[in-house]
Order: structure tokens, then C-alpha cells, then sequence
């Protein structure tokens, strides 16, 4: 496989940590992005943007001028957030927010760097099956459900704007992770998760563009 540039948003732990690591490792050029970037993230052989909010358009405008016309292969949307929503303590900004990094930022960061994009470019949203409807079988969690909902339509909407471009886009669940967000539960480590997600991204074409995989390669439903 030739060398490619990934950029990677919240690179700086959990999965996007993981990206940063193994695609660094197997010889791509990795442009890690976060707003503080972390002791493990700086031991590694990448090019690190910190500084970055990725639901601030001052931030974003930055990014893009930082970048200048570097092209890049592989555009990793992966900065997420989770609050614990519950009906009766539902609190409308934990739920605003969880959109305005969940669904927001990922259009708006392909959006800023789509003039950095090319044919043959490929977009990985990382979202979640709980942005399913079909697959809602415990409720609660509003925000996440709700926001991650929001991302796959973006998701397919982008996929379908930018066929023509060549440019094909991935909704990608990469499975109960221990991360931070969910403290560490979860039954599969970042690094397995990073692993199988980087075989889906590898997958896709534009034949595939638009669908929503799980990590396991199982075909989701909306």
C-alpha cells in the first residue's frame, strides 16, 4: 500500500490515539488533530495540530490555513462527545452540545477541508449505532442517540454530494470501546477497535460509499 496522509480530529487519546499510532506505524504520513494534545500522542512519529475546537469556526479556519495545500487521502472525523441523558433530568445544553460536536463538526470540518480533498479521497465518520433507530432496543441517552442520528444523515447526504468528486464517505461503529467516555467499560480495547476500523476504511469505494458499518464489518441499519 503507497503512503497515505490521514488526518485524524480527537487524536489525542481513545480511538483516535489508536489511528494516530497505527497508521503512523505502518508508514502514513499522520496529521493528528485535538484541542490538548497528550504525552502518548507527542511520542509519536506525527505531525500534531493542537489548539483545535472542532465545533469553533475561528478553530476551523485555522486548521485549513495551517494545512495550506497539503492533500489528504484520508479525512478521520472521530472527536466525540457523551453525556448521560435521562428522561426527567434532561438538560437541553448537554444535549446542544452533544450535536454541535457529534453531528456539526464532522460536515463542518469535511466542509472546511474539502478544498484539501481529492479523487480518491476517503471520509471515516466515526458514529455509533446508537445513532440507529432501527437498533434502539434500551432508550435514554438522548443526546448521543439523537446527535449520532443526525451524523449519519449528514453522513449520506455527504456521501451522494461528493460521488461525483470521487470522494467516498463511511459511517463506521467501532463497538463498545474502553475509552474515557464510557470510563473504561466496554468489551474490546482501542486498539481493536482502531484495527477494525482501518480494515472497513481500507474497504470502501465508491461502490460502498454511504453505507454504515459496525467495526465487525456487519452492515447496520438506520
Amino acid at each position: 500500500m503507497s503512503q497515505q496522509q490521514v488526518l485524524i480530529t480527537g487524536a489525542n487519546r481513545g480511538i483516535g490515539y489508536e489511528f494516530a499510532r497505527q497508521y503512523a506505524q505502518q508508514g502514513d504520513k499522520v496529521i493528528a488533530v485535538c484541542r490538548n494534545s497528550s504525552k502518548q500522542l507527542t511520542e509519536l512519529d506525527v505531525d500534531i495540530i493542537e489548539g483545535i475546537d472542532v465545533t469553533k469556526a475561528s478553530d476551523l479556519l485555522r486548521l485549513a490555513e495551517s494545512l495550506g495545500e497539503k492533500k489528504i487521502d484520508l479525512l478521520i472525523n472521530n472527536a466525540g462527545l457523551l453525556h448521560k441523558d435521562v428522561l426527567g433530568e434532561i438538560d437541553a445544553g448537554n444535549i446542544r452540545a452533544q450535536f454541535e460536536v457529534n453531528a456539526l463538526a464532522p460536515l463542518r470540518v469535511t466542509e472546511a477541508l474539502l478544498p484539501n480533498l481529492h479523487k480518491g479521497s476517503k471520509v471515516a465518520l466515526i458514529t455509533s449505532r446508537m445513532g440507529s433507530i432501527a437498533d434502539n432496543g434500551s432508550g435514554s441517552r438522548y443526546g448521543y442517540r439523537m446527535s449520532k442520528a443526525a451524523l449519519n444523515a449528514a453522513g449520506k447526504s455527504l456521501a451522494l454530494d461528493l460521488k461525483d468528486q470521487g470522494i467516498s464517505v463511511v459511517l463506521l461503529h467501532p463497538g463498545f470501546v474502553q475509552t474515557d467516555m464510557v470510563n473504561h467499560a466496554g468489551d474490546i480495547p482501542p486498539e481493536t477497535a482502531a484495527e477494525r476500523l482501518m480494515l472497513r476504511i481500507e474497504e470502501l469505494s465508491l461502490d460502498t460509499t454511504g453505507q454504515f458499518f459496525h467495526s465487525n464489518g456487519e452492515s447496520l441499519p438506520w
